[in-house]
C-alpha cells in the first residue's frame, strides 16, 4: 500500500529541495519532479518527493480529515 500526502511548502531551498510542513511537522523534500513551485504551494509527498501541485482547497480537506481519524 503506497500512501501519499499533502504538505505544504514553506521554504524553497538550492538543488531541487525544500522545506514542507503537515500538521507542524516539518521535512525537507524533493521538487525535482515538479515545476514551478513556490512557498505556500501544496504538493502531493510520496516517500520524500514531491509529486504534483494540488489545489489548496482540496489539501486543506484530505489534511482535516487526516486530522479527524488521528484524534477518534
Amino acid at each position: 500500500m503506497c500512501l501519499a500526502i499533502p504538505v505544504q511548502i514553506k521554504e524553497i531551498l538550492s538543488g531541487d529541495e525544500a522545506i514542507a510542513e503537515i500538521s507542524g511537522v516539518k521535512k525537507t523534500i524533493s521538487t525535482a519532479l515538479v515545476e514551478d513551485i513556490h512557498v505556500g504551494d501544496y504538493v502531493i509527498l510520496h516517500v520524500g518527493y514531491a509529486l504534483q501541485k494540488i489545489d489548496p482547497e482540496e489539501a486543506k480537506k484530505t489534511i482535516e480529515l487526516f486530522n479527524s481519524q488521528l484524534n477518534s
